[in-house]
C-alpha cells in the first residue's frame, strides 16, 4: 500500500509561516508531481512527508497511520535527491546495497533484492563499477536503485534530473514514467519543470506561495486552469492575457472588449459577472494562427524561434507587454515585418477581477499541442 493523506499541514520558521494548511489525498499506486517556481514550498512539503522537517501543524498519514512523529526510516518511503549522493569508492552494487547492509539483511535476501532492482533499472552490467565510471543518467539510476531495494510504500523524488543535460533530462523522463508502471508504485515527484510535470503525472499539484492552487490530471489543467496563476504556468509558452471588459452577459456566453481592440463573445459564463467589470482574457500561444478566426490581433514580432516543427514568435503589444504566438515551423513570419494574427472564442480562456477562471461551455477534447521546448 502507499496512500497519503495530508489534512491541514502547515510548516512555520519561527513567526514566518510557509506552508500553509495544505489538504491532500494520494492514492496507492499515483503518480503525482509537486510543480511550482522557485520558493513556492514544493520541497519543503516532500521534506515533512519523508521527516526530514517537522510539522508545524496537522497531520501526515500514510497507509492510515499518523507518521508525525516516526524518523524517517519507519515511514516507509524512501527519497531520491537532486544529488546523487553515492559513494565513489563503493561499487553500483554496494551502493544499492547500502541501505540494506545497515538493517543488517541477511546475504542472499540482499543479493536478491539489488539483482532484482538492477535489471529494473539496465544496471547488470555495471554492478562491478564504480560511480565515477558511470554517465549522469547511470549514476541517478543507481541513486534510484538504492531507494528500490527498500521496498517503500512512497516513493519521493526532489528534483531528480535538474542536473542533466537536456537530451538526458527527456530520456530519464520516459525511465522514470516505465519504471513507476513496472513498480506500480506510489510516487511523488517534485520539480520547477512544467514539461516534466505535464508528461509524467497521473495527477499534477500546482504550489503557489506554500498553498495548493490546483490539483488535477496534466490536460484538466491545460483546458481548464481554476485561476490566472495556473493557467499562466501550465503551457510553455505561457498563456497570453489581453485585458478586457464585460459588455453583456447571457447563460451560455460574455461578451468582451478587448483593450487590443475589437469585441467577442466568449463561452464563458460566472455568476457575478456584470458589464463594466474588468476582466483577463487568456489566449494560449498555440491557438494563435494566421489563417482567419473569430478576432485579430496585428503584431511586429521583436523574435523568431525557428524550432522545426514549431515557430515561436515573440512581439511587443503595448496592453498587454510580451505576446508569443506558436506557429507551424513553416510559417511566413519574420522580425520587424507586421503580421495579423487570428484566435477563435472558444479557444479563449475569462478571468474575474480576483483571477478566478469563468466556467468554459467548450468541449476540451481536442488533439494534444505541440509543446515547445519539451
Amino acid at each position: 500500500m502507499g496512500q497519503l493523506t495530508l489534512t491541514g499541514v502547515k510548516k512555520r520558521f519561527e513567526e514566518l509561516e510557509v506552508i500553509h494548511g495544505i489538504d491532500l489525498d494520494i492514492k496507492d499506486g499515483e503518480f503525482i508531481v509537486f510543480v511550482g517556481p522557485s520558493g513556492c514550498g514544493k520541497s519543503t512539503l516532500l521534506r515533512m512527508i519523508c521527516g526530514l522537517e517537522e510539522i508545524s501543524a496537522g497531520d501526515c498519514l500514510i497507509d492510515g497511520t499518523r507518521v508525525n512523529d516516526l524518523p524517517p526510516v519507519k515511514r516507509g518511503i524512501a527519497m531520491v535527491f537532486q544529488s546523487y549522493a553515492l559513494y565513489p569508492h563503493m561499487t553500483v552494487f554496494e551502493n544499492i546495497a547500502f541501505p540494506l547492509r545497515v538493517e543488517k539483511m541477511p546475504k542472499a535476501e540482499l543479493t536478491d533484492r539489488v539483482t532484482r532492482a538492477a535489471s529494473v533499472l539496465q544496471l547488470d552490467s555495471r554492478l562491478h563499477q564504480k560511480p565515477g565510471n558511470l554517465s549522469g543518467g547511470q549514476r541517478q539510476r543507481v541513486a534510484i536503485g538504492r531507494a528500490i531495494v527498500r521496498e517503500p510504500s512512497i516513493f519521493l523524488f526532489d528534483e531528480p534530473l535538474s542536473n542533466l543535460d537536456a537530451a538526458l533530462r527527456a530520456e530519464m523522463r520516459i525511465e522514470l514514467t516505465a519504471l513507476h508502471q513496472k513498480l506500480k508504485a506510489t510516487m511523488i515527484y517534485v520539480t520547477h519543470d512544467q514539461v516534466e510535470a505535464m508528461t509524467m503525472a497521473d495527477r499534477i499539484v500546482v504550489l503557489d506561495a506554500g498553498r495548493i492552487s490546483q490539483v488535477g490530471a496534466p490536460l484538466e489543467l491545460y483546458h481548464t486552469p481554476d485561476n490566472l496563476f495556473v493557467a499562466g504556468f501550465i503551457g510553455n509558452p505561457r498563456m497570453n492575457f489581453i485585458p478586457a471588459t464585460c459588455l453583456a452577459t447571457s447563460a451560455t456566453g460574455t461578451r468582451v472588449e478587448l483593450a487590443t481592440g475589437g469585441t467577442l463573445t466568449i463561452p464563458a459564463t460566472r455568476a457575478n459577472a456584470t458589464p463594466g467589470m474588468s476582466l483577463t482574457l487568456g489566449i494560449r500561444p498555440e491557438h494563435l494562427t494566421l489563417a482567419p478566426a473569430d478576432t485579430t490581433l496585428t503584431i511586429t514580432p521583436t523574435v523568431v524561434e525557428r524550432l522545426g516543427v514549431n515557430t515561436v514568435a515573440y512581439a511587443d503589444l503595448p496592453p498587454i507587454g510580451t505576446l508569443s504566438a506558436l506557429l507551424p515551423g513553416s510559417a511566413p513570419i519574420a522580425p520587424a515585418q507586421p503580421v495579423t494574427l487570428s484566435f477563435k472564442a472558444t479557444d479563449c480562456h475569462l478571468f474575474d477581477d480576483q483571477g478566478q477562471a469563468f466556467t468554459r461551455h467548450v468541449d476540451t477534447v481536442t488533439p494534444v499541442p505541440e509543446v515547445a521546448g519539451a
